[in-house]
Formats: C-alpha cells, sequence, structure tokens
C-alpha cells in the first residue's frame, strides 16, 4: 500500500527509471553489459541447506533464522564466492520473494510491451560501465547470490545483471526529483552528550518502496575471509551496506543528497560503504575507501567510530567530494543536505536546504537534543520516534518534516564501543529494538541462539503502534489511494461519508486536504475544493514545491467558481 500521493508517484518514478536498466536486457545489449565476473579462482561448496525449522535453516557454521519480533537473522563467512552461495542458499525463499514484489510493481506501472521495446536502448550506455566500478569480488559474490535467484525473470535479465543492477536501485531512487522516499536522519552524540559518554549513533532508513517490500527485513552478520567481520541491516539479496557497524567500531549511514537523474551508472553506494565496513579501523581509512570511489549519486555517509571516539560525514557526489567535521561540540547531525566547506557555494545543495524538508528536521533534532540530556539508548530510540513538528506542534502523521514519518525501512542505534546494536522490527521503527553484541557473535563459533544474547538490552516497542490513532492512520492510507484513483477516474464517485472519514483520521495532515480537494476538483465541486486547498494551506506543509502546488490548484478553483 502506498503512503501517499506522493510516495506513490515517487515509487513509479523509481521504478520505472529502473525498468528503463531492466527492460533493455532482453534484446541487443552490448558485451560489457553481458561481463560475467572470474570467479574460478576462489574455492566453492555448494551449501546443502538443513531446514531445523520453519524459521531456522543452516549450513555448516552459516544460520538464517527468524527471531520472535519477526526480523530474520543471517550469518555468513567464507570467501567472496562462497558468501554469495551461502547467502542466497539460505534465504532464497525470501530473495525470491523480494524480486516478485519488486518486478509484480515494475510489471503494473508499464504493462505495454511498446513502451518496452522502446526503452531498450537506453541500457546498453546506461550500464556500460557499472562492471567497471565494481570491486571483482564483490561482483563474485553477486555471481553467487545470483545462483538462487528466480528463473521467473531470466527474459529481463539474467540473474547476475539483475543483482548487480538492483544494487543501484537505492542511488536511482535517491536521484529522482523531489523523491519522497528520501528523508533519512542520523544523528551521533558522544562526551556530555551521552549518559556514560561514550559515542552513541541513531538512525532512521526512510526508504520506502511499499509496505510489503519491507516485511521481511535481514539483520546480516558477515564474517568475509579477507577484512572486518560486520554486521548490516538491509533486505534480502543486498550484499551492500545501508546501515551498520563492524567488530572494529565503525559505524557507518547513509543519507541522500539533492542530486541530478546520473547518466551514467558508477559504483552503487551501498557498495562504497560496504567496503568501509569491511576495510576500516578508523575514519581516516573510511576517508581514504571513500575518495577512491567513484559514485553517481549525491550521497552522506555518516561514519562513527571506536578508535577516534567521534564522528564525521562523508559528503560525496559525481563531481565533489567533502568531509564535515565538528569542532568544540560532541555531536552530528545529518538530514538530507551537505554541510562542509565543499558544497558551501553548491547551488543545488543551497536550493535544496531552502525548499525541502532536510533543514526542518534537522532544527529538530537540535531542538530535542536541548531537551534530552545524556542520551541514552532509550532516549535515542524516543528521537528516532518522534512524530511531531517543531515546539511539538502537531504536523499530521506522514509527516515528512517529522523525524519519524511513518514510512522507515528501519531504524539502528549504534554504541561502538561497546560493539552493541540495536536493530528496530515492524511497524516502521516503532517495534521492539532487538539488541546485538558484535562481540559475542563474532566470537568464532557462533550458533543461532548467540545472535540473540542481548535480549535484556531490548528497547519496548512504542505503546503508539497500539494505538487507535495509529490504526486510524494505516487506514487512513488505504483511504488515500482509493480517493487518488476515485479522482483520477471521472466515472467514480465516493460515498458523502468517505472524505470526511478520511480527514478524521489524520485531521493535522496538510497532504489529506490537499487530496480531498483534488477529487472535489475533478468532480467539477469547487466550493469543497476551495475548502479543501485552503484547509491544507493552514497545516505544515512539506516542501515549497507542495505549497506552490497546492496554492496552484486554489488558485484554478477560485477562476472556476468566478
Amino acid at each position: 500500500m502506498k503512503k501517499t500521493n506522493t510516495i506513490y508517484s515517487s515509487c513509479k518514478r523509481t521504478l520505472l527509471y529502473l525498468t528503463l536498466c531492466f527492460s533493455l536486457t532482453s534484446c541487443g545489449i552490448s558485451k560489457s553489459v553481458h561481463h560475467i565476473p572470474e570467479v574460478k579462482q576462489y574455492s566453492l561448496e555448494v551449501p546443502e541447506v538443513n531446514r531445523i525449522n520453519d524459521s531456522t535453516f543452516s549450513y555448516n557454521q552459516n544460520y538464517l533464522t527468524k527471531n520472535k519480533q519477526q526480523l530474520w537473522e543471517l550469518y555468513i563467512k567464507g570467501n567472496p564466492l562462497q558468501l554469495g552461495y551461502n547467502n542466497g542458499a539460505l534465504t532464497q525463499r525470501l530473495m525470491q520473494k523480494q524480486e516478485e514484489i519488486f518486478f509484480s510493481k515494475v510489471e503494473g506501472f508499464v504493462p505495454s510491451k511498446f513502451k518496452q521495446r522502446l526503452l531498450r536502448g537506453f541500457l546498453k550506455w546506461y550500464n556500460r560501465k557499472m562492471y567497471l566500478n565494481v570491486r571483482e569480488d564483490y561482483q563474485a559474490e553477486l555471481y553467487g547470490l545470483s545462483q538462487y535467484s528466480s528463473d521467473r525473470y531470466d527474459f529481463i535479465a539474467p540473474k547476475y545483471l539483475r543483482n548487480l543492477y538492483l544494487h543501484g536501485a537505492h542511488d536511482i531512487g535517491h536521484a529522482m526529483q523531489d523523491l519522497a522516499m528520501v528523508g533519512c536522519t542520523s544523528l551521533a552524540v558522544w562526551n556530555e552528550n551521552t549518559e556514560d559518554g561514550d559515542l552513541l549513533i541513531g538512525r532512521n532508513f526512510d526508504f520506502y518502496v511499499g509496505d510489503d517490500f519491507a516485511k521481511n527485513k535481514l539483520v546480516e552478520f558477515v564474517q568475509p575471509e579477507e577484512g572486518i567481520p560486520y554486521m548490516s541491516v538491509s533486505w534480502p539479496g543486498m550484499i551492500g551496506v545501508v546501515s551498520g557497524m563492524n567488530k572494529e567500531g565503525i559505524t557507518v549511514t547513509i543519507n541522500a543528497g539533492k542530486s541530478k537523474i546520473p547518466l551514467t551508472a558508477k559504483t552503487p553506494i551501498s557498495l562504497v560503504t560496504r567496503e568501509i565496513l569491511q576495510y576500516a579501523k578508523n575514519i581516516d581509512e573510511a576517508i581514504d575507501i571513500a575518495k577512491k570511489r567513484k559514485v553517481f549519486v549525491s550521497e552522506s555517509i555518516l561514519v562513527g567510530s571506536a578508535a577516534d571516539k567521534n564522528a564525521v560525514i562523508i559528503e560525496v557526489s559525481p563531481k565533489n567530494f567533502g568531509v564535515y567535521k565538528v569542532k568544540n561540540t560532541s555531536r552530528v547531525l545529518c538530514t538530507n543536505h551537505f554541510q562542509s566547506d565543499a558544497y558551501k557555494d553548491d547551488k543545488r545543495n543551497q536550493k535544496h536546504i531552502e525548499e525541502s524538508h532536510s533543514k526542518y528536521r534537522y532544527e529538530k533534532l537540535q531542538e530535542l537534543l536541548q531537551e534530552e540530556k545524556k542520551i541514552t539508548p532509550e532516549k535515542m530510540a524516543s528521537i528516532l520516534r518522534n512524530r511531531s513538528g517543531l515546539k511539538d506542534k502537531p504536523i499530521g502523521y506522514g509527516n515528512e518534516k517529522a523525524l519519524n514519518q511513518l514510512l522507515a525501512h528501519h531504524a539502528v542505534i549504534f554504541s561502538p564501543q561497546k560493539r552493541l546494536v540495536w536493530v528496530s522490527s515492524s511497524p516502521y521503527q516503532l517495534g521492539e529494538f532487538v539488541c546485538y553484541d558484535l562481540n559475542e557473535i563474532f566470537s568464532g563459533n557462533p550458533l543461532p541462539q548467540s545472535l540473540r544474547a542481548k535480549t535484556e538490552l531490548n528497547i519496548k516497542r512504542d505503546p503508539f503502534s497500539d494505538s487507535e490513532e495509529f490504526q486510524n492512520y494505516e487506514l487512513s492510507k488505504m483511504y488515500g489511494k482509493e480517493i487518488n484513483e476515485a479522482a483520477d477516474d471521472k466515472n467514480t464517485l465516493l460515498g458523502d461519508d468517505v472524505i470526511p472519514s478520511y480527514q478524521a483520521m489524520n485531521p493535522d495532515f496538510w497532504l489529506v486536504y490537499y487530496q480531498s480537494g483534488k477529487y472535489y476538483f475533478s468532480k467539477k465541486e469547487y466550493s469543497q475544493a476551495k475548502i479543501a486547498f485552503e484547509k491544507a494551506l493552514t497545516k505544515e506543509i512539506t516542501t515549497v514545491p507542495d505549497r506552490k502546488n497546492v496554492e496552484k490548484y486554489l488558485k484554478k478553483t477560485l477562476n472556476k467558481l468566478k
């Protein structure tokens, strides 16, 4: 179910853009796009998975198990090719389900075979250099993983290529103009700002591709043959890292910056952060790794370090590179705009600060840290779950100006010096945060039960998730979809009680009035449309372009009433 009309359109644009990539592979691709990695140098034992029960599977010292909070936990070890095979063999059912969810959306958005044929010339050019920008060991791992992909979508692209291109989905999504899936928030505090003085990091990962896509969250614990063991939180079929920490106490989280639609694929950002976790022991080493990779979108990478007892933001883009280091303070805040000197004259970044919701969320973080002294993991969870606007103003559930936009794929809290990590469970970041101890998990002899060794440190479920208000919010998403579809279909009329009920479910959210106004406008009920658009303008509207859009509709409505 799409969260709002804005997100529906954004998801559609993302999937359409990726369809450009996938639909081309079925016809006339250049040799470079047919590239298959060399894997003969790696020893391989094809896994024979032992099914212990419906939610626990094993192969040698590799495990997949599901905890009571409904998080899947994966532990894998080996050389790059073996990692891929172990991952694929254990998660095959989950990985194929993710593929099905994704491609069912693609088929729904691009049903026309004719339109697909029109797009086929694009990928030959667009993806011609991606494999040149991905490490060979990661290509080998992806190759192993891809052997367990579904045969169902081979007509779209060969398995390995599908896996490679899907690792750019996050980048493509963040590159789309005015995308609603990019409201990630992260922060790091230490010294006087935490109860014990240790470094503490929190993040919301607001990457939304539909509720179904977020159901099977995967917490991965990876012990590579070379490099540093690490954990990450993502979804089945993903070897890149969007949120993670290694055994040395290095953490990475990514927040999108403002990007143009990329003209050619290079290194997916999640593979840059994966490399940082696997090979960096301190901030300087993390910066060196990020510097040498060519990315194709703008991204902030918040890096925390136990060794440095510090955190910085590495800001990367196709044509620029900067590092934001704080002075005379012990906290770093990160939303979706750049802060380093390298970007101080960047017009795209300046416009994004002025027109988006990034600055608003940044100021909300500042406000909460003024109120919440001596941050603990529990207080960090409270910050990440905060749904109000500045000065506690009610701004409606699902507003992108809130730190908790009620669409997060996951939230994570890191304590790098203690090697502890807390991962949220559904719904969004409202469910129980499950605590993991990397020292214990990577102790040398992991068992499924050791992955949950710190349950006594879990952070309780947010009571809001069991409230009537939350149930109304979830119901309002379905109403919103129905109203949008009715507005687009001149033959569909809603019952008289539908829109009043919809507005009553989330009365502080500007979008419900805007969507109501569009419905009334489409049915030529201009007096009702006027009331709805004027009401929307009294609420906290997410962005400057959104406000202008409401004003445009109101002006059109007033002209109709003349």
